[in-house]
């Protein structure tokens, strides 16, 4: 096959790192369904479906003008394997499209799609992802990604996990009770404005679930999607007013082993931020897939942010948290707050494993209003 050749306005193809791009690539619209805690009514095709009627009517696109597609999803959720595929006769793969998935939340989609960008072999992408975890008892699922040997036998579900990170950070003197009923109050408040969220408002600490963490503390159990469409360069201002350029994403991983990690820190999240390039500048918006009140903690330290950095204006996971969806959501959260001018800067992050075991984060930026 003959090399690709580059236009005046477009860079040779060259080495991209994470935090400098080689093209410029943009979230041009953001969609993402009603986050319930139970849809037995519908399947997860169905679920999905409007929202990606909703991102293509956003963007004036047809499938047939999309470049690459990515999804990401978990199996174990469904309980059947390849359950993707149902979700692609959805999409519409015929007439044959460029297609991948990944078995994460669809902010790694999101970053395998930019990867395909940089490469020049297209110029949009859409990217979705959707997740059901009221049929079962996620809590459970979720222990199947602990070590396999010395920790998944003995079954500490995700709350007991994050209720030990929450203990290590109280007995380090970096956080008390009151001030995660705090988070919980302030998220869940912010959550009155979003009307796709799943609790709205004030609600209750409850009672402990795994002591030191309330009900409050913990994200509601949920089904929902959400979708993207990045494109690069001219054609994302052909498609949208004022696009949320991806200036640096990044993603890093701590060590499986949960006994060899500090848990009251995030190396991973903060080496991935520097990647990503968010020291460089101050960001005015934060949107953190933290799952549970402590781990906004452990977050907000490792990305440096203070008091004047908008965290979660959207309510966060804590106020829906669609498994496999949060993520690519505290994404196309950031860029929908671009898009209506809203934030200038914004950073993004988006987590997986137990007790923030793997963290992606991204820069998000308007272009300068003259």
């Amino acid at each position: 096959m003959a090399p690709r050749e580059s236009s005046p306005q477009e860079p040779s193809p060259r080495r991209a790192s994470a935090r400098r791009p080689v093209r410029d690539v943009a979230v041009v619209a953001f969609g993402q369904s009603d986050h319930l805690r139970s849809t037995d009514e519908v399947s997860e095709v169905e679920m999905l479906m409007p929202v990606l009627h909703e991102v293509l009517a956003a963007t004036g696109l047809r499938s047939s003008d999309i470049g690459f597609t990515c999804s990401g999803s978990s199996d174990y959720l469904a309980g059947r394997a390849f359950s993707f595929t149902m979700a692609l006769d959805g999409v519409g793969a015929w007439p044959p499209i460029s297609e991948s998935h990944v078995e994460m939340d669809g902010a790694w989609a999101l970053y395998e799609a930019w990867v395909k960008l940089q490469t020049g072999e297209a110029d949009t992408a859409l990217v979705y992802s959707y997740g059901k975890s009221s049929p079962g008892s996620v809590r459970d699922v979720l222990t199947r990604q602990l070590d396999p040997y010395y920790v998944a036998p003995l079954w500490p579900d995700s709350v007991a996990l994050a209720a030990l990170q929450a203990q290590a950070l109280i007995d380090a003197g970096e956080t008390d009770e009151p001030a995660l009923a705090a988070v919980a109050g302030r998220s869940r408040t912010a959550a009155a404005a979003n009307s796709h969220a799943q609790l709205r408002g004030s609600v209750a600490q409850g009672d402990y679930a795994v002591r030191p963490l309330r009900t409050g503390d913990c994200p509601p159990v949920g089904d929902g999607a959400a979708a993207v469409i990045l494109a690069a360069g001219e054609r994302a201002r052909e498609l949208c007013e004022r696009p949320a350029w991806i200036r640096g994403i990044d993603h890093r991983i701590e060590a499986h082993g949960l006994g060899v990690r500090d848990l009251t820190d995030s190396p991973s999240t903060r080496l991935a931020a520097e990647r990503a390039g968010v020291f460089e500048r101050t960001v005015d918006t934060a949107e953190l897939h933290a799952p549970f009140t402590s781990q906004e903690v452990v977050l907000r330290k490792a990305l440096r942010l203070g008091d004047d950095v908008a965290v979660n204006p959207s309510g966060g996971a804590l106020a829906a948290n669609p498994m496999m969806a949060a993520g690519l959501i505290r994404l196309g959260e950031a860029a929908a707050r671009i898009h209506r001018g809203a934030s200038d800067r914004a950073v993004a992050h988006a987590t997986s494993g137990p007790c923030l075991q793997q963290n992606l984060v991204a820069v998000l930026e308007g272009e300068t209003r003259v």
